[in-house]
């Protein structure tokens, strides 16, 4: 790292437009960072994060803009640059990577042509020479099939996957700057390492600084110089990694630090003659007619009132296992039942009844949602249709859905979902599930795009509507402390194969399987030499 500075952030104010008049974000924030130099950027949902790594570029949201201060990046003051200067510095001297890369990309492009959009159109490069870039920088990336990855479309990629592919995408045109707006939240824990790597030797070996954004405070630790916490846009404290982790000073910043403390009510194993509610044996599924089986003699129990977790590495068969138990993706053999009775392979097959006992909360709420439809009608919708309720008891009913996930239907009734955050947005998309009165809900995911204040939030609200409505979760993770904090019995996946399935004091407790072992070991610590350690292990 240098002592050159690259960027000046002096007295920043930046304002949306309400309809009570504007409103702050972010409020008078000072930041400088030099070359080379690795900035974390930590603090709750809301706390301004997101809307600074923008800032940085130049860029304000729609509804958005400067009201005071600077941003200067290498001599140029971005915020009064004009649009071309600006455009001319992103994706060539500053690059960014978003948060959900599933709402970033083209769905109608392959990963390679949008990679090679820019430097192909733009800067006028030759189409090979620009593929054959991507492919090393797939490679670095350490996705699979480097060399083929690239001429899939996203919907064909895991999460994780896409997500190191932008990542790739941005370190491509090797900039001065690159924002990282919470790159790892969609990967498993062993993937994640990798990445991480990944993203600290491409910004040693080309100098780049980078302003890391993220909630996972373990992460920041292995990633950043010097950590600024954050809270309502305005900055709590500053210091140097190893101190902020080992001695924060105030209060906010100390309750981020013991924040997974919470821990589900444990409850009384199922009679050895308890019926499953839901039941997968050895199941085998493909996507498509002739491709390999993506899931290979799976099996699993799942009971009434128990929270069941299926942890494993991105293309474990955690969210297809969950697919075939809803009839999205049919088994190609085996069976799933529901009291014991068989479910046909295809949801189109099965009876309202067998639909509405089974239903889903997706990873990322942002997609999830249609983004054109009010509150009251995302959750209304499942309401009319199992239910049958019409006008004014419909309208009743959504508000005591709204009531029960926490947020006031005065509020949010009439609300579009672009205007709620990250955790509101989980938190209707836990509504429209329940307002199917559903006996299993299949979580996918759920907490991890949430910082770590939010995702308690949304598991605590999770147990509570366990407790009072006797509901059973199927709960999909990669996160370790989430496993600790909510489930009662584990199922680990592997390549499309259960490896070991139990009681979550039985799978955590050693002795455990190699894998098993693999997953825990790959957990990050608030330790900022862990990832070296990690590394160097494994090498």
């Amino acid at each position: 790292m240098t002592n050159d500075v690259l960027l000046t952030v002096k007295d920043l104010v930046i304002q949306a437009q309400g309809e009570d008049g504007p409103k702050t974000l972010i409020d008078g924030l000072d930041l400088t960072l030099k070359r080379g130099e690795v900035l974390g950027l930590i603090g709750e949902s809301g706390a301004g994060k997101s809307t600074i790594g923008l800032g940085t570029m130049g860029f304000t949201r729609d509804g958005c803009q400067f009201a005071g201060g600077s941003v200067t990046f290498d001599g140029i003051e971005l915020t009064k640059a004009s649009a071309k200067v600006r455009r001319g510095l992103r994706s060539t001297r500053i690059a960014y990577v978003a948060q959900s890369a599933a709402a970033s990309f083209n769905p109608a492009y392959s990963l390679i042509r949008q990679y090679s959009e820019f430097p192909v159109l733009a800067a006028g490069r030759n189409r090979k020479d620009v593929e054959q870039e991507a492919i090393e920088a797939y490679r670095r990336m350490h996705l699979p099939n480097p060399d083929e990855i690239g001429f899939r479309y996203p919907h064909q990629v895991s999460g994780g996957q896409l997500q190191r592919a932008m990542t790739a995408m941005a370190m491509g045109c090797q900039p001065d700057l690159i924002i990282f707006d919470e790159p790892t939240t969609a990967l498993d824990v062993t993937t994640q390492i990798e990445v991480l790597e990944a993203i600290r030797e491409a910004v040693r070996e080309f100098g780049t600084a980078a302003i890391y954004i993220t909630h996972d405070l373990a992460v920041v630790s292995q990633m950043a110089d010097r950590i600024m916490v954050l809270r309502h846009g305005s900055l709590v404290e500053e210091a140097p990694t190893q101190e902020m982790m080992s001695d924060p000073k105030e209060d906010y910043t100390k309750s981020l630090w013991a924040v997974r403390s919470f821990r589900a009510p444990a409850k009384a194993a199922p009679g050895k003659e308890e019926v499953p509610l839901i039941s997968l044996q050895n199941v085998n599924a493909r996507y498509g007619p002739s491709g390999p089986d993506v899931l290979q003699d799976v099996s699993f129990d799942l009971y009434k009132g128990r929270t069941m977790a299926i942890v494993g590495e991105s293309g474990s068969g955690k969210t297809t296992s969950a697919r075939c138990a809803m009839g999205l993706l049919p088994r190609r053999s085996g069976d799933v039942q529901m009291h014991g009775v068989s479910l046909p392979p295809d949801y189109g097959k099965r009876s309202r009844d067998q639909l509405q006992a089974m239903q889903i909360i997706y990873q990322m709420a942002d997609t999830a949602l249609n983004p054109k439809q009010k509150i009251s009608d995302i959750i209304g919708r499942p309401v009319s249709f199992y239910a049958g309720l019409r006008g004014k008891a419909r309208t009743e009913r959504v508000r005591d859905l709204l009531n029960a996930i926490d947020l006031d239907p005065n509020v949010y009734f009439d609300r579009y979902p672009g205007e709620l955050s990250g955790g509101q947005k989980q938190r209707i998309g836990i509504a429209r599930a329940l307002a199917a009165d559903p006996q299993v809900i299949i979580c996918d995911e759920v907490t991890s795009a949430l910082d770590q204040l939010v995702a308690e939030g949304i598991l605590r609200l999770l147990v509570k509507l366990q407790e009072q409505l006797h509901l059973s979760y199927m709960f999909i993770t990669h996160d370790i402390a989430t496993v600790e904090a909510i489930a009662d019995d584990v199922v680990v996946m592997q390549k499309g194969r259960v490896v070991e399935a139990g009681a979550k004091e039985q799978i955590m407790a050693p002795p455990h399987a190699a894998y098993t072992e693999l997953l825990l070991s790959s957990v990050p610590e608030m330790d900022p030499g862990w990832l070296d350690r990690v590394v160097q292990a494994r090498s």
